[in-house]
């Protein structure tokens, strides 16, 4: 606790040190004596007008100032349980892979697998049933090894803490190094700079305490802590957050888990533990329900698109043939097999294959944690992104602005006087460290060339006593010897700036002048600290707070938030990718718009949480796609802003990592923490940062669409390429005397598309893939799809005529076989060909990415390896078995013609596509 007395509540009821004195007025307490069955609610008070007073809430948890007995907190400790939060429990490997097939295709995949292996189609069956396998074992293992990343981040938390505990009736207590899980109510605990708060507490005593509640409210700056003993009723001066009328977390007297000590030292009841505290309320498993993200809607609006093609094929083929050739049953194989071909099986496969290569990635190079692979691509996919201030734009450390005079304009002896008050203050008072405020002021002060007194420095002055700050009074003093006026001491007095001018010797004209230019600088976002000094002959009697009136006013100490040094540039990054940044923060719309300014991130606007309590869902979604800066922000209010961004058809990232965080991490598409953020937070998040900055999202949304450009280029090039070669298989058909290709032949092909395009996971896109969000648009793909399925069903189209003049329309076992390999061959040729032209960015050879990578290498090695497949098989043994044979030279020199028609009309409709459909 050091030498300096801490500051207790004034006598009165509740103010004795011996819990059985009687008091004048007795609140009754949830959990009180009689039987203290579930923890205390400390906060609820029985009337609008009654706040339990400390020896009250004592009462009410059957403890006292002196702690618990031993045997009393065991008993404790069974009934309540371990003060520990509410914790994910692990998912089993059986139940991770069973809820990998709710993937539409995975479940489309294993049903057209199981009605092959019913009509005995087995080779078509095991196929497909290896590739739901294969699929969920790759999300499975890759979801697995995301968890236990994430565990190994859990201990990042308040190990122990220093509880009073005695250990019988008339043992003195004695202070205790515990682990926190064994905290239980009315535990008497000692807080100190840097400590944690380890559960919710009522505070006894405090000396200059101040917390850090960001983790639950968002403010950046330490909120000054106090004891509260004058009931609300009693005293209408008791001070802010006295009365039950504000939110707990404005009251003085409480201290919530979660929140951290700043500076000065306190002693406290511990009023709930584990689930009861505020920090796991807000952890409530039912806001862990998140809803639809962006990866889900967009590919299950494709899949669900497909699955009715996919649906109609069989059917219609079996009718068509029944109908036009009087085939039967016999022709199920093949219809079977036609669905199978329109199906992109290949789907769940690269999808989880070419996330789980972005995720590994990220982890390996980056320290980014995907927890959730889908979130990967919605990385990808994102085009908003929320953040708060603190931390993120702002380092969590104000830094001095300027310092000013009188007049206003710049002065260096404002901060020259401010600085000896931090300094002898810090010493005199055994203070551990200084707070963050007057460690600028040092900081400033060092780093200044010019004095008014340049032969005065600091160590100069000889300290001779210190009133350290105090959160009632809101201003701190020392008092020095300066050099050469011997039978002198000089008070300087720093604090709040209301505080300082009313202690001044000042005329009210004066005072309302130096009241209107503080709040000028105010209004700039900058945060002011007022200077005053006094001359006083030197006495040994010991100086008090009555001391501090009659000083003469020298100035203000202007301070800012310090940026964080990475944020301008990822800012700019972010721009650079299409991406709007809105920060929603629950500081002072002033503050964060300087900061935003100082950033080169125009605020614009600034929304404050009245006017968002104004407006309606729509009208707020209107407002949030224009405004960028949200000030005064609640938990709820991110949520809600976030929401109808999502509402207005945006894709949204909420970066925090605080429990206030965590109703807008659930409502946004992806949640994102640093890795020191909250242990909740942490649990919640779909991907954890390394540190919380900018550049580290920057990566991973590059990453993301990375991987979500692959996935739509193959989604792209196999659906319209599969598309063509139905189209063309129906009419062949009908019109055809024989199967226009053999089962067994259709299942080789697909697993020759199958192989190559396990590509597409390890392409380089191009770098002008990355300069957008990567949206699965269903729209977009029918467009897509339709427009080059046709064109891939007309060259199929042209080949049949190719090979009727090739082979004089037989219609032999020869002719057959003739038609079954001209077929193939052309078909695996196409599909290479598109692979090339149709793939993400459109560059064919010779380019290269922004990491100068050469683009598009895994896919024409692919291609390469598909042509020399389509070109030889036939050729071979293997060619036989399937019922192929040789083609005339004639076939080959028609082929090339009418591929290389084919490869000009690519590459025009893909041109004319990207003019239509790219973003401007």
């Amino acid at each position: 606790m050091g030498s300096v007395p801490e500051s207790s509540a004034a006598a009165g009821p509740g103010s004795t040190d011996d819990p059985d004195a009687p008091s004048a007025v007795v609140v009754p307490i949830a959990g009180a004596k009689a039987g203290l069955s579930s923890a205390p609610d400390v906060l609820a008070a029985p009337s609008a007008t009654a706040a339990p007073t400390s020896l009250q809430v004592l009462r009410s948890l059957d403890s006292g100032p002196r702690g618990l007995l031993e045997e009393q907190a065991g008993e404790r400790l069974v009934r309540f349980g371990e003060n520990t939060l509410p914790a994910w429990r692990p998912v089993s490997w059986p139940r991770r892979f069973l809820r990998s097939l709710r993937d539409p295709f995975t479940s489309v995949l294993l049903c057209l697998g199981l009605v092959s292996a019913a009509v005995a189609s087995w080779g078509t069956a095991c196929v497909t049933l290896v590739l739901v396998v294969v699929s969920c074992l790759l999300r499975s293992a890759e979801e697995h090894r995301a968890d236990r990343s994430t565990a190994s981040l859990r201990e990042l938390v308040a190990t122990t803490a220093t509880v009073l505990r005695r250990a019988g009736p008339d043992a003195a207590p004695r202070a205790r190094e515990l682990p926190v899980g064994e905290l239980v109510p009315g535990d008497v605990i000692r807080l100190g700079p840097g400590d944690l708060v380890p559960a919710d507490v009522r505070l006894l005593r405090a000396s200059g305490l101040t917390v850090h509640q960001s983790a639950l409210t968002g403010e950046s700056v330490p909120v000054a802590k106090h004891p509260v003993d004058t009931p609300s009723w009693l005293s209408a001066a008791a001070g802010p957050g006295s009365g039950s009328g504000e939110g707990p977390f404005a009251r003085p007297e409480l201290c919530f888990q979660g929140s951290s000590v700043a500076s000065g030292s306190g002693t406290a009841v511990v009023t709930a533990t584990g689930a009861e505290t505020r920090f796991a309320a807000a952890y409530d498993g039912s806001a862990r329900r998140r809803g639809t993200s962006a990866f889900d809607r967009s590919v299950h609006g494709i899949s669900w698109t497909l699955i009715r093609f996919m649906l109609l094929t069989p059917p219609l083929v079996l009718m068509a043939n029944a109908a036009l050739r009087g085939r039967g049953l016999e022709t199920l194989p093949f219809a079977v097999a036609v669905a199978v071909g329109l199906t992109p099986e290949m789907l769940p496969v690269i999808v989880t294959t070419a996330l789980a290569r972005g995720a590994s990635l990220l982890a390996r190079n980056h320290g980014v944690i995907v927890k959730r692979l889908p979130a990967l691509h919605d990385l990808g996919a994102i085009d908003v992104l929320c953040v708060d201030k603190t931390g993120t734009l702002t380092q969590d450390r104000p830094v001095v602005e300027s310092s000013l005079g009188l007049s206003g304009r710049s002065d260096p002896e404002a901060l020259h006087w401010a600085a000896v008050n931090a300094l002898w203050t810090l010493q005199l008072a055994d203070l551990p460290a200084p707070d963050a405020l007057d460690e600028a002021v040092l900081d400033a002060a060092e780093e200044r060339e010019e004095w008014e007194e340049r032969d005065k420095p600091l160590s100069a002055y000889e300290g001779i006593a210190a009133l350290p700050f105090d959160p009632v009074r809101r201003l701190a003093t020392a008092v020095v010897r300066r050099p050469g006026r011997l039978g002198f001491h000089t008070l300087v007095t720093k604090g709040a700036v209301e505080a300082v001018l009313e202690r001044c010797a000042l005329d009210e004209a004066e005072r309302i002048r130096l009241g209107e230019l503080a709040a000028r600088e105010t209004a700039g976002g900058l945060r002011l600290i007022a200077v005053a000094r006094a001359e006083r002959p030197a006495r040994p009697r010991a100086y008090s707070t009555a001391d501090e009136k009659g000083l003469t006013f020298l100035g203000f100490v202007t301070l800012r938030d310090a940026l964080t040094p990475s944020a301008s540039d990822a800012l700019a990054a972010l721009d650079d990718r299409g991406i709007a940044v809105k920060v929603l923060t629950g500081d002072d719309p002033g503050t964060v718009a300087r900061a935003c300014r100082d950033l080169g991130l125009d605020p614009g606007e600034v929304m404050s949480a009245e006017r968002i309590d104004a407006l309606s869902d729509g009208k707020l979604a209107e407002a949030a796609d224009r405004v960028t800066v949200f000030a005064r922000c609640t938990p709820e209010h991110k949520a809600r802003i976030v929401s109808a961004l999502r509402t207005a058809g945006r894709t949204t990232g909420f970066l925090g990592d605080g429990v206030n965080d965590l109703p807008a991490m659930h409502a946004a598409d992806v949640g994102i923490c640093p890795r020191n953020a909250v242990d909740v937070a942490r649990e919640t998040a779909d991907v954890v940062l390394a540190e919380k900055d900018l550049a580290a999202i920057d990566h991973a949304i590059t990453a993301g669409r990375h991987s979500s450009g692959n996935i739509a280029a193959y989604l792209r090039i196999t659906l319209s390429s599969n598309l063509g070669n139905v189209i063309a298989m129906l009419a062949a058909g009908l019109m055809l005397p024989f199967l226009p290709m053999l089962p067994a032949q259709v299942l080789v092909q697909n697993l020759c598309f199958d192989v190559a395009q396990l590509a597409f996971a390890f392409d380089r896109p191009a770098s002008e893939v990355l300069r957008w969000p990567t949206v699965l648009r269903p729209r977009d793909f029918l467009h897509f799809i339709t427009g080059f399925g046709l064109l891939n069903a007309t060259a199929d189209l042209a080949t049949f005529t190719v090979l009727a003049f090739a082979l004089h329309g037989s219609a032999t076992s020869g002719g057959q076989e003739g038609f079954h390999s001209g077929w193939f061959t052309e078909n695996l040729l196409t599909q290479a060909l598109v692979m090339l032209l149709l793939r993400t960015g459109g560059r064919v050879a010779g380019g290269r990415n922004a990491d100068g990578q050469v683009v598009g290498g895994p896919l024409r090695v692919a291609a390469c390896g598909l042509s020399v497949v389509g070109l030889l098989l036939p050729l071979t043994p293997l060619g036989g078995l399937l019922g192929m044979s040789a083609l005339p030279p004639l076939y080959y020199l028609l082929l090339a013609t009418v591929l290389a028609l084919y490869a000009y009309a690519l590459r025009a409709a893909r041109t004319r596509y990207e003019q239509k459909w790219s973003p401007s």
